[in-house]
């Protein structure tokens, strides 16, 4: 059964607070009706790069971020759309809790915002552990709050015993929403977590793939498919057409070398398929293992990860140090994105790397997370100065100094400063930033790649 992605059915997961185990229930979910023969697209709200990792295990499928303050409220749907073509069914795994968005921002980029926009109802996974009728209470609350957010069932999560369920159901008959789901309280799954979070699946793909087999067997065991099933069926058809990335005739082959493996993991599918779009031969490489760029390429994207974990590997790959210091000095486009800005310091924790930025990084105590509001400073291989684009920070490290002598962003909000380095054709910063909302960025990047 492939539907169109207009109606596509769907469902999004959501919890009052962050730790009541929506990746367990989203992924379990995923896993159990890709199970069943399903088409299953995989979906996260939020910046996170690491959960749809498992989101792919789960479904075999290219899991995509829904991003209101990165990419727009208006290119949600359209981007949803884009990625649930040709699938029986979609689940959205939400952020924190049902209504946490961008600080000080109201409902933008909150689970809650998402959900109306693609007139999705919304499952609520409540850790039930320590209360009985108070559940039926915060269940009410969460469900009378924002009218335009339906929220059509309930998935009790850490249930004690047959008398904890017992008193959570006559609770929760009270309240009108049905319980679809109970999963006894267990021993955590094998998903461990650092610094950043959840270790991604490139870094431990068997263990991952245990793990998600356990989340399936859990939802499988516990929740009543069927009727989850049927809510999905009932989400309203969301306005607008499913996001294409604009084709951009070229002549020559350019070839763009995108950096991978366990090292550098973050990405959105977007920016691949826009690179492709303007005219871009895509290719992979691992520099952990790699002591040569791609063959012919005459452009690099070191995206996100973490290159501090391998810092001694990444260092003792001399030959590929070299070749990306070599293809930076030349003056080819270079876009470098928080590990990658990492990657072309000096050093990493007093480490070699590739000295393309007159720079050093460490490791720190402090986390620096947040959304952005930035404008580029300086004309580069991504934009011309004045660019307004909106990003994500999210490491645990420093670079020192923080701006070149043409800085990358001037970011606006939460406070005014400048930030990453822009030398010849590389443009390095923190920032993470989503191109679908600005496409022109991948087109001038491809336009600056050097023909072969």
């Amino acid at each position: 059964m492939v539907t169109s992605s207009s109606s596509v059915p769907r469902l999004v997961v959501a919890a009052p607070s962050s730790g009541s185990g929506k990746t367990t229930v989203a992924t379990g979910l995923m896993a159990a009706f890709a199970g069943r023969g399903l088409a299953v697209s995989p979906h996260k709200v939020g910046p996170d790069y690491i959960d749809p990792g498992y989101h792919v295990l789960a479904t075999g499928r290219t899991g995509r971020n829904l991003d209101a303050y990165l990419c727009g409220p208006e290119l949600i749907a359209p981007l949803f759309l884009h990625g649930a073509r040709g699938c029986d069914l979609a689940v959205v795994e939400g952020v924190m809790g049902l209504y946490d968005g961008a600080a000080g921002e109201g409902e933008l980029a909150s689970t809650a915002q998402v959900a109306k926009l693609l007139r999705a109802p919304v499952v609520l996974v409540v850790d039930a552990s320590s209360q009985s009728r108070s559940v039926a209470a915060l269940v009410h609350g969460f469900a009378s709050w924002d009218p335009e957010v339906r929220i059509g069932g309930v998935i009790l999560n850490k249930v004690a015993s047959d008398r904890h369920e017992e008193l959570l159901r006559r609770a929760m008959d009270e309240s009108g929403v049905p319980v679809l789901g109970v999963l006894r309280r267990a021993q955590a799954l094998d998903t461990p977590s650092r610094h950043l979070g959840l270790v991604p699946v490139a870094e431990r793909r068997t263990e991952a793939v245990e793990a998600v087999a356990a989340m399936a067997a859990r939802v499988r065991e516990g929740c009543d498919l069927e009727a989850l099933l049927a809510l999905a069926r009932s989400a309203g058809r969301p306005a607008g057409e499913p996001w294409e990335p604009p084709v951009v005739p070229t002549a020559g082959r350019r070839v763009v070398a995108v950096a991978g493996g366990p090292a550098f993991t973050f990405s959105y599918a977007e920016h691949t398929e826009l690179l492709s779009a303007a005219g871009a031969e895509v290719v992979s490489f691992d520099p952990l293992r790699d002591e040569r760029l791609p063959e012919g390429t005459g452009a690099l994207v070191i995206g996100g990860g973490f290159p501090e974990v391998y810092a001694a590997e990444l260092s003792a790959n001399e030959p590929l140090r070299r070749e990306v210091a070599a293809l930076a000095g030349s003056g080819a486009p270079v876009a470098a994105e928080c590990a990658g800005l990492l990657y072309l310091c000096r050093e990493l924790d007093r480490l070699p790397m590739c000295g393309v930025l007159d720079a050093k990084a460490r490791m720190s105590e402090r986390l620096t997370l947040g959304y952005r509001d930035a404008v580029a400073v300086s004309d580069s291989a991504l934009a011309v100065a004045g660019t307004r684009m909106r990003g994500h920070e999210f490491h645990r490290t420093v670079v020192e100094p923080d701006a070149g002598p043409a800085p990358a962003w001037g970011v606006r909000a939460p406070a005014r400063r400048v930030e990453g380095f822009v030398h010849r054709g590389v443009h390095a910063s923190y920032l993470h930033t989503h191109w679908a909302a600005e496409p022109g960025v991948a087109r001038r990047f491809v336009e600056r790649c050097r023909t072969s």
